[in-house]
């Protein structure tokens, strides 16, 4: 009997010690109090960007690991065209948007929540129209062109075809991403093609034309990054650590570090060598240039001007209903406090 006794006087025991270690492993990871990170650097941030070569400064930081170094987790997302990149924002799906100044309008137009915060570039010939046995932009009247349907390539259109006193009624128009457009133009579908780098050069050597016209000394074309207003008040120290290690990685860039031109190759998929050669047609901007020119409207290279510009070119494209506030579609908060 006592035998029998103490036998289950073991079985209950054991289950006390079984039932205090389960309840122990699920106690939360309370960090010390003394613990320098803030709760929301637990939770990944979504970032995303398509094939856009003004774009690496994002991808070198993510292999670089200066997200990582930052004490941020980073999910990268990558897409193969503006408008899965937009569709996927406006759905929720991203928190830190790299697109174009154009795309973040219409996206604003959509959800006023969404704020441009950081300029990531100007397109300096990176973007530009291609063209077979064109010689003027008045050659253009009745081709066929490809391009997408979306606001930065319709500026990049325009801006070209008023050249002659054209517009978009006077061709035909093909809808089609910029790598559609560009094989579409190096197999001799289209007569003219919108387009960018990675695809832009080559398309046109490969479709025997040449690049007829592209962003050059302008400001046609900005990339920036845009987020929802609630992520700047939620993350504002998680934003500034993000954009700490940006700065590191466009620093590379512009100096031509072989690692960084590789990684960005990589992610792009041409040679490093290319990336380096389409990099001469973008002007990256750093935290300082950000900080001096982006949101200064005394610059005359500030994102100001360009913003003026493609906001009244979505309404008369009826892409936004009605013309959108300049000073409501940035905030430069996170800017400042670099």
């Amino acid at each position: 009997m006592l035998k029998l006794s103490a036998w289950l006087r073991w079985i209950f025991l054991s289950f006390i010690a079984f039932t205090l270690a389960v309840a122990c492993t699920q106690q939360p990871n309370n960090p010390p109090p003394n613990a320098t990170s803030s709760p929301s650097s637990s939770q990944p941030l979504v970032s995303a960007t398509n094939n856009w070569v003004g774009y690496s400064g994002h991808h070198v930081a993510v292999k670089k690991g200066f997200f990582a170094q930052e004490g941020l987790k980073i999910q990268d997302l990558f897409f193969q065209s503006n408008s899965e990149q937009v569709t996927a924002v406006l759905a929720g799906k991203v928190d830190i948007a790299w697109l174009t100044s154009g795309d973040a309008i219409q996206m604003i137009a959509k959800d006023p929540s969404f704020k441009m915060i950081y300029l990531v570039d100007y397109s300096n010939g990176g973007d530009g129209v291609i063209g077979r046995n064109i010689t003027s932009p008045q050659d253009a009247k009745g081709k066929t062109i490809a391009r997408e349907n979306v606001l930065f390539e319709r500026v990049l259109l325009q801006a070209y075809l008023q050249k002659a006193g054209l517009t978009e009624s006077d061709v035909k128009i093909k809808d089609m991403s910029a790598a559609e457009a560009a094989t579409a133009f190096a197999s001799k579908q289209v007569d003219l093609a919108v387009t960018y780098e990675p695809y832009m050069t080559k398309a046109a050597a490969q479709g025997g034309g040449k690049v007829v016209f592209s962003t050059k000394g302008t400001n046609l074309i900005a990339d920036v990054v845009a987020v929802k207003a609630e992520l700047l008040k939620t993350r504002q120290t998680d934003l500034q650590a993000y954009f700490r290690a940006v700065d590191k990685s466009v620093k590379l860039l512009n100096a031509g570090d072989p690692e960084a031109l590789k990684i960005s190759g990589d992610k792009l998929g041409v040679s490093a060598a290319e990336v380096k050669e389409q990099l001469t047609a973008v002007k990256l901007f750093d935290v300082e240039a950000n900080k001096t020119i982006a949101f200064n409207k005394s610059n005359p290279n500030s994102l100001i001007g360009n913003l003026d510009l493609t906001s009244k070119a979505a309404v008369e494209f009826k892409i936004v209903p009605q013309p959108l506030q300049v000073e409501s579609l940035y905030d430069d908060s996170i800017v400042k406090s670099l």
